[in-house]
């Protein structure tokens, strides 16, 4: 007898719920053989956690290659090399870590003691222990190999510090994670040769708010998303560039004069295409450097669902998987558009998420809440439940505009005919597994 072949069935109702009822089985055997797992899973946790180790997807961002380069290169903090400066700042500080001793001569640190007395050891009543020295036994307990030949000690003495490993100072250099491409960008990693090509940018007044001046580009339609930008940085102005034939069309180099002489710290100039943002320049006064993004996918914030409404509060700030010198030149540059020192009650939060060399713009603002019963507790990046928070949750609401940017251009000093620190090139992205940022 034949085998029965669902698709040569000549009825073509009689051919979908055969097919139907094909896919309906196996879904119910995937979900059966889900519990199953679950159950065994929930009795030993050992299972989900090798499963879980086992099951880690192959994604770009763990398959990134990065530039081969040796120390120099790295300390020169060139804007064009991929490298790792995280990691950079670990190898440092580790090999700081491995370099031996000297060795210490107890003799040396011994005072002076009667001729009746034993030597007492290093770690003794003058290291925090008991000073009243009260009986011989406790004094030879209280003495390391210095005061006894005795090779039961040293045995023991030599056990103990191999389960207790003397305490040693905190790593200056976060701990790489499995997640670094999203952790936070520490921008304390930042060259110093970076530091001294842009002392402006790095070593701004601290005391002194950014003051920004937004505009657009000439004969440009895009007031109102202008506008809109003047809510995101605080301390910002918009003035319109005039489009009429008859007047006077200022250069971006005379209004960069103007706004120094006004007191303003950055120029953020909106250009147009279409009727659309399509780029943002971004102006450090009073000589520059200047940046050149483009913009995709904006969406303003009456658009989304859900939407609130932005207060005049300073947000705070959260950069995302800045990782090269030119992601933390980048980084330092948003940093310095905002003001140092935000405003927790306003509860807003301004996030520039770096992912593939494509900076994700988010405005939120937070609020914390009683977990509701049909939500799940807070887990951490590795799985597990954090402790402390179990009944608490975070709720957020998008304030707007989102949009994404693209690093294009680094002008040394205002427009490109001050010369150029880094240029995008589109044959540099044949490797998609490389990134600039």
């Amino acid at each position: 007898m034949a085998s029965f072949n669902p698709l040569r069935i000549g009825n073509k109702l009689k051919r979908q719920q055969q097919h139907q009822k094909v896919k309906k089985q196996k879904e119910n055997t995937k979900r059966d053989d889900r519990f199953r797992r679950r159950r065994h899973e929930d009795k030993n946790p050992e299972l989900r956690e090798a499963r879980r180790a086992k099951n880690v997807p192959a994604t770009i961002d763990s398959k990134r290659t990065w530039d081969e380069a040796n120390a120099d290169e790295e300390s020169e903090g060139r804007l064009g090399l991929s490298v790792d400066v995280l990691h950079t700042k670990r190898r440092k500080v580790e090999d700081e870590e491995k370099q031996v001793p000297e060795e210490i001569n107890p003799e040396d640190h011994v005072g002076d003691v009667e001729d009746d007395e034993e030597p007492a050891a290093v770690s003794g009543t003058e290291a925090g222990g008991d000073g009243d020295g009260d009986g011989d036994g406790e004094e030879d307990e209280l003495d390391s190999m210095l005061g006894t030949d005795d090779s039961d000690s040293d045995a023991e003495a030599d056990a103990h510090a191999k389960q207790d490993p003397p305490d040693r100072a905190p790593s200056e250099a976060p701990s790489a994670a499995a997640s670094a491409a999203t952790a936070t960008t520490d921008l304390n990693l930042t060259p110093d040769a970076l530091i001294a090509r842009f002392p402006a940018l790095f070593t701004p007044g601290t005391d002194i708010d950014p003051k920004v001046l937004v505009t657009t580009a000439l004969n440009s339609t895009l007031h109102w998303e202008a506008q809109l930008l003047t809510s995101l940085f605080p301390g910002s102005a918009y003035i319109r560039r005039t489009a009429h034939f008859r007047s006077y069309k200022y250069s971006v180099r005379e209004i960069c004069h103007y706004a120094t002489n006004q007191a303003y710290t950055h120029v953020v100039i909106l250009n147009e295409e279409r009727k659309k943002p399509k780029g943002l320049d971004i102006v450090h006064l009073p000589a520059g450097p200047m940046f050149h993004f483009s913009i995709s996918n904006w969406v303003e914030g009456a658009r989304l669902p859900g939407h609130g409404n932005p207060t005049n509060h300073y947000p705070e700030l959260i950069l995302n998987g800045f990782r090269t010198p030119l992601g933390l030149l980048a980084a330092h540059l948003f940093k310095s558009l905002f003001p140092p020192r935000p405003e927790i009650q306003g509860r807003q939060v301004v996030t520039l998420h770096n992912q593939r060399d494509y900076i994700f713009f988010r405005r939120h603002r937070y609020v914390f809440r009683d977990k509701r019963g049909t939500e799940k507790s807070i887990q951490g990046t590795d799985g597990k439940l954090m402790k402390g928070v179990e009944e608490i949750r975070a709720g957020l609401q998008e304030l707007g505009p989102r949009f994404t940017l693209k690093l294009r251009r680094v002008d040394k000093g205002i427009q490109f005919r001050s010369g150029q620190e880094w240029v995008w090139e589109a044959g540099a992205e044949k490797v998609r597994t490389r990134f600039s940022l």
